[in-house]
């Protein structure tokens, strides 16, 4: 841990414990002595803490005699990008819920947010201006559908909808059994079980325009099953997977790939020329072959040839606007 972190860790377990050896400290912060001196030296002498050696119980403590001199603080500890993140996601989220019944209830979580920003040792407002979160592609869900979605989900019925499949351009009404509400690049899906299909089946929640609540139970499927079918292939259609696509890309592009995670079981192989062989599995290639497209040149479909084949029509497709 960094210095900072281990003045944290050392006014905790002085909060703690009230009475705490220095051998103790030596093996929690795993430092030298030496070390321990001069963080203790700059507690006291920069921060003000008043930490004194209690001589009789052998270790170091607080000072319970009121202080006369400037306050003791320490300084601000910032955060992990995950943590940042985290904080900011949830702090955008509950800003864009529109006014409601749910706004005073929600007002002391927002204040509580801006306060655990606040104690990296920032003002909240800064960071908000200067920390941003873009949400991309980001689809408007309809609010009523969405309650009446996620009702049904907690309280276990089925539910009829009518859901308009993009590519068809059709309206198809299904009985489902709601299963898991999942927000997945910036929208929100829903994965069922279709009473029609006896199939698991995931329906993009923007597309629903019509939610019936149906008085039977709603089938549950084991956890284990949803994991299996919804996260062992690409993107947000699921399946066993099919085929493992296998993409070669140029030196000059793989700078960026080698740091991204496509998926939880990717293989990634770092080429003699500086390229990038990246290997992942697939059932549906929609949204794959989405992702390969947007990498234009810089990206070869090296197998299956099916997936090459399909990519190279796409291409040549775009090419034939532009003539």
């Amino acid at each position: 841990m960094n210095r900072t972190e281990r003045f944290y860790r050392i006014d905790q377990m002085l909060h703690e414990r009230r009475l705490v050896p220095i051998e103790v400290f030596l093996q929690e912060l795993d430092i030298s002595r030496a070390t321990f001196k001069r963080d203790m030296e700059y507690l006291r002498d920069r921060l003000h803490a008043p930490i004194v050696w209690d001589r009789d119980g052998g270790g170091y403590c607080f000072d319970n005699t009121p202080a006369t001199g400037p306050a003791y603080e320490l300084p601000g500890l910032w955060f992990s990008a995950g943590e940042l993140y985290a904080l900011l996601a949830a702090q955008k989220l509950l800003a864009d819920i529109e006014p409601g019944m749910l706004g005073a209830q929600l007002a002391p979580l927002q204040s509580r947010l801006a306060a655990l920003l606040e104690a990296g040792g920032h003002p909240a407002a800064d960071i908000a201006r200067r920390v941003r979160l873009l949400a991309m592609n980001r689809r408007s869900v309809e609010p009523r559908f969405f309650t009446e979605i996620a009702v049904a989900l907690m309280e276990r019925c089925r539910i009829e909808i009518d859901a308009w499949n993009r590519g068809r351009d059709t309206l198809d009404t299904r009985v489902v059994s709601p299963q898991r509400l999942v927000h997945y690049r910036d929208n929100w899906y829903l994965d069922a079980w279709c009473h029609l299909r006896g199939a698991l089946r995931s329906f993009s929640v923007d597309a629903i325009q019509r939610v019936a609540r149906k008085k039977e139970k709603a089938r549950d499927v084991a956890a284990a099953k949803l994991d299996a079918h919804y996260a062992t292939s690409y993107g947000i259609f699921g399946g066993t997977p099919k085929a493992k696509a296998v993409l070669r890309f140029t030196p000059e592009r793989a700078r960026w790939v080698r740091a991204e995670r496509w998926h939880r079981d990717q293989i990634g192989e770092v080429l003699p020329d500086g390229g990038y062989r990246l290997t992942v599995p697939y059932a549906d290639e929609r949204e794959l072959l989405m992702d390969i497209l947007r990498h234009g040149a810089q990206v070869v479909v090296e197998s299956p040839a099916a997936l090459s084949t399909h990519v190279a029509e796409e291409a040549k497709k775009v090419a034939r606007q532009y003539r």
